[in-house]
């Protein structure tokens, strides 16, 4: 069974803007390999855990990121299968930037 989805411009806009900030867009990049408490998050990402939390409530908000608690800890992971993808497809782009392309 094949779903129709119609592309909504909006909400893509809106997605890459949540991603353009590099302390989110390495979060999911950490997140989408395995589970990470906020601390060590924090110092994986480089940012005090006051402003890590308010980068991933925006993911959150997103739905792009889940949470689960373990005891105390609460742990932050993404399942989303599309995030790994985006990023997947960033990636060769991004390492392009800068380098001038030769012409034939």
């Amino acid at each position: 069974m094949t779903r129709d989805f119609k592309f909504n411009p909006e909400k893509a806009s809106a997605l890459l803007q949540l991603l353009a900030h590099p302390a989110r867009f390495r979060v999911l990049e950490l997140i989408t390999e395995k589970e990470w408490d906020v601390s060590s998050l924090a110092a994986a990402v480089g940012l005090k855990q006051s402003a890590l939390s308010q980068h991933l409530k925006k993911l959150r908000n997103a739905k792009l990121v889940e949470t689960r608690r373990d005891r105390q800890t609460v742990m932050y992971f993404c399942r989303e299968e599309a995030v790994g993808k985006i990023l997947n497809t960033l990636h060769p782009i991004a390492h392009l930037q800068g380098k001038r392309r030769r012409r034939n």
